[in-house]
Formats: structure tokens, sequence, C-alpha cells
């Protein structure tokens, strides 16, 4: 990763982070579902980032997270534990040849179908153990498994959104 991606990536981790912060906080649809769009930061590192990094990474953006949703670790919990799972859920849905080492795995790079199938179940267990963390004694299991399904739909369908109209299709050579 040269130098000039790398700082587009921080920056576009910034801006997911503040609209996270400062548009999805108090947006719940329906009362049900809400939208993790600042997962999408994590789940968009290359395919070959050591995983050390990506964990570090992922709890600390969880926690800066927190800071602002005054949740003390939820968000951490949850993103580290994705963070943790991709590069096996990688390696159990990685095509015939492999991948590419600088490839990353987002919508232009691999297509609807393929991140779709990658990044479902990690935006689930991710809402799955934050909901879980939330409503631990208080909610059933089906309270938990309603708002996990339908903030996976809603954060996925913002991930897709978002990466449609903001990011530019790669030229390869």
């Amino acid at each position: 990763m040269n130098i000039r991606s790398l700082i587009t990536f921080i920056f576009t981790g910034i801006i997911l982070l503040i609209v996270q912060v400062l548009f999805l906080k108090n947006l719940a649809v329906f009362g049900v579902a809400m939208g993790f769009l600042y997962l999408m930061f994590i789940l968009d590192f290359s395919i070959s980032v050591n995983r050390m990094n990506l964990l570090f990474v992922a709890f600390w953006v969880g926690l800066l997270i927190d800071i602002f949703y005054q949740t003390i670790g939820m968000h951490a919990a949850s993103a580290t534990l994705v963070a943790f799972i991709r590069p096996y859920w990688l390696k159990a849905i990685s095509p015939t040849g492999g991948y590419d080492e600088t490839s990353r795995p987002d919508l232009h790079e691999m297509g609807l179908s393929w991140y779709i199938s990658y990044s479902f179940p990690l935006f689930f267990i991710y809402s799955f153990l934050f909901f879980s963390i939330d409503q631990w004694g208080t909610g059933g299991l089906l309270g938990v498994l309603n708002k996990s399904l339908f903030s996976t739909i809603f954060s996925m369908l913002l991930a897709i959104l978002v990466q449609v109209l903001f990011f530019k299709r790669r030229r390869r050579i």
C-alpha cells in the first residue's frame, strides 16, 4: 500500500466515524435497525493486513465509538470480534486461485455477490454480539435476533450505497 492510498484510507475511516457519530447515532429505523457504517472501515482493510494490526485498529475504533455512544465497550468488543473472525472468514470464502495480496475486499474490487457473502455474516456477528451485550438478561433471544437481522440488513444497504455513490471504481492494469 503506497502512501497516497494509505492517506485516502485513513481519511475515509475518519469520514465514516464522523458520519457514524453525527448522523447514525440517533437513527433507529422503526425502533429496531441501527446502522453500523463505521464497521465498513474495518471490513475494507487490505486482505494481506497483519492480524494484530487489524485487531488493534478495530479495538481502538470501537472504543472511540463507545466514547461517543457511552456504551462502555460494547462497540469495542463487537468490532474486535469481527476483526478476529475476518481472516478466517476470508480464507473460508476464498476463490480457487486465492486472493491478490494487494486487493481490498470492497464492492468494486470483488463484485456485489461476493461482497454480500463476505460482509453480511460479519455484520451479523457484530450486531448479534452488540445486542446480546446490550440486552443482557433483560431481552429474549428473539429480540436480539430481530434487532441483529434488521440492523445487519440496514448496515449492508448503507455500506453498499456508500460504496456505489462515493467510492471510485479502480482501474485494473
